[in-house]
């Protein structure tokens, strides 16, 4: 595994120290002087606290980012940085259009590394690249076939150029790298677009909750597809919370969205929502076996957000409880498990929540102040303290489907950070920050 001591870190960076703002000399590799960090309660924030080392490791004037925050951007070594590349912003993708995929090698002068492409994708997840858990030289994402008639998924050897085709699109792989489990990337465009890809319609856009669409479970080694979670199947699954005022529930169209596997592979976690005919949603969170048997309903209250895998057992996730309305919560995976509210002072609104190798620190970001900065910090469980390590500006241009979140990512030992976020000059870029001194005084 490659280590960075400081020096070498600031050496890569031009010599400066923390890129939070801009300033009116900002190119894509250097840094601008800290914004005042905004006012939270003294119980849990870090005034007076060094600054973070931050640097832009790709360069305009194409834009570049990676895409959401549970997913493996980082080599297993650490000096590979998988990202994506486009030459416009601003818009939504047409079927047309194509991102280049590639790689900064963070040991080579954050040097770009083309690698593919895709005609599969979105603004907020990309086209699913990261690297294949368990493999320090395989990556995946999402494509559309060579004849434009499926969305499929590429393997690629980095190092030999060796490529296999999966005939599917893939969502969420198992720590292993062996199976993967898919939802239908056109149903999500069509009821959530900026989620789903271009291109393809929906086969079954007429149909509230189809039995021909939902969750399908891939093996990446024979590229075999079964499906095993109907939407069908869901939709009568224990209770659907009615909208308020109350609607009928037989008009509600009903989709997948947002899986990932727990920390061991043995269940995954998926979304089911459902849209009102008057535009509004509501959502669920449930776990299943990665053969779609024992499905659980863990939260049913109608409003679930962003989450992460604690450990096999455990789901953080923002909801709405009784105890402490919205809120960060722990659910534990199991029949009436049981609910526990976490960092609530310090983490008071909903974010890209991730946790830290050692699950003593959590990873999270904001959106937009009203001065448009996002916030990037670190929440420490056993001590309740909030360490921000850094703001980033985000123009008014960047909103709704082309919006740029920090998504934050961390790396394999929890020592740095990468975040999209806008730069003066070249728009939406990888910024690597480096959080050693802080998870690792």
């Amino acid at each position: 595994m490659t280590n960075y001591s400081r020096r070498t870190w600031m050496k890569a960076a031009g010599g400066a120290s923390l890129l939070l703002g801009w300033s009116s000399r900002q190119g894509p590799s250097q840094l601008a002087a800290a914004q005042p960090p905004a006012a939270q309660p003294p119980a849990v924030t870090n005034r007076g606290a060094p600054p973070v080392p931050v640097r832009v490791v790709t360069r305009g004037p194409r834009h570049h980012w990676f895409g959401y925050y549970d997913k493996l951007q980082f080599d297993p070594s650490q000096r590979y940085l998988l990202g994506m590349e486009v030459d416009f912003e601003h818009r939504s993708p047409t079927a047309e259009d194509r991102i280049r995929i590639g790689m900064v090698d963070l040991g080579d002068n954050d040097r770009w590394i083309e690698l593919g492409e895709s005609t599969a994708w979105g603004w907020q997840q990309g086209c699913m690249l990261q690297w294949l858990p368990g493999s320090a030289t395989k990556i995946i994402w999402n494509d559309r076939s060579d004849d434009g008639k499926r969305y499929v998924s590429r393997i690629l050897d980095v190092h030999s150029g060796e490529q296999q085709t999966i005939p599917s699109p893939i969502y969420a792989v198992s720590p292993d790298g062996r199976t993967a489990v898919t939802a239908d990337f056109r149903r999500i465009n069509d009821v959530r677009p900026g989620y789903g890809y271009v291109g393809l319609p929906d086969p079954h856009a007429d149909e509230l909750a189809p039995r021909g669409a939902g969750i399908d479970a891939i093996d990446l080694e024979t590229g075999e597809v079964t499906p095993i979670i109907s939407l069908a199947e869901i939709a009568q699954f224990g209770e659907i919370p009615s909208p308020d005022p109350p609607n009928s529930n037989s008009q509600v169209k009903h989709y997948f969205n947002h899986l990932l596997f727990n920390t061991d592979g043995s269940r995954f976690v998926f979304l089911h929502r459902w849209r009102y005919p008057d535009g509004s949603r509501k959502t669920r969170m449930l776990t299943a076996n990665p053969d779609g048997s024992d499905v659980r309903v863990i939260d049913d209250n109608g409003m679930t957000s962003h989450f992460i895998w604690r450990d096999p057992q455990h789901l953080l996730a923002w909801s709405r409880q009784p105890s402490h309305g919205d809120a960060f919560y722990l659910f534990e995976d199991a029949p009436q498990g049981a609910v526990e509210v976490v960092g609530q002072e310090a983490m008071p609104r909903d974010g890209h929540c991730t946790y830290l190798p050692n699950r003593d620190w959590i990873v999270n970001d904001t959106y937009p102040d009203r001065d448009r900065y996002q916030t990037v910090y670190l929440y420490h469980v056993p001590s309740r303290r909030r360490i921000e390590v850094g703001r980033f500006l985000l123009p008014k241009a960047y909103t709704g489907e082309w919006r740029c979140d920090t998504h934050p990512r961390h790396s394999p030992d929890g020592t740095m950070l990468v975040i999209d976020a806008p730069t003066a000059e070249h728009g939406r870029q990888l910024h690597l920050l480096d959080i050693r001194e802080i998870v690792e005084p």
